[in-house]
């Protein structure tokens, strides 16, 4: 379940990743059903104070793309590099989360349709089926199939 809490992680020397809320180590995987969960991560160095965000979901990204199927073809990800130092790259930046977001509404769009209907009475769906169809052929039921 999402939360408004930002789940703060250490990374010691060790190489070791500390969960500050709740009080233990973790693993990158712990790391990663955090953020499936829809939780906020930050990542600090705790010898410098560093945030390592980004290169700690970069990793994540890593792993996961060597591991079953990748999200990411080499042609899209040859594509990417190219962006870096470009003119382009703070508009292929916005571009980018701007689809992701609009890719992520519709997923929940749908979701949200398919759940309803699977709540809705099936009577009800037939009866406001039939009634569209009525309202369609001007009140006019349609003619029954098993009739010659």
């Amino acid at each position: 379940m999402a939360t408004d809490l930002t789940r703060l992680i250490k990374k010691y020397a060790n190489r070791r990743l500390y969960d500050t809320v709740d009080s233990k180590h973790v693993t990158l995987s712990d790391i990663k059903g955090f953020i499936v969960a829809g939780e906020t991560v930050r990542v600090v160095d705790d010898t410098t104070g560093d945030d390592i965000t980004r290169a700690l979901l970069l990793q994540i990204i890593v792993d996961q793309e060597q591991s079953g199927e990748p999200l990411l073809s080499v042609t899209l990800l040859a594509q990417l590099i190219r962006f870096y130092g470009n003119p382009m790259q703070a508009m292929m930046t916005d571009y980018l989360q701007n689809s992701v977001d609009a890719f992520v509404e519709q997923q929940q769009s749908i979701q949200d349709q398919m759940q309803r209907m699977l709540t809705t009475n099936p009577l009800d769906m037939m009866q406001k089926n039939m009634d569209m169809w009525q309202s369609m052929f001007g009140g006019k039921k349609p003619d029954d199939p098993t009739k010659p």
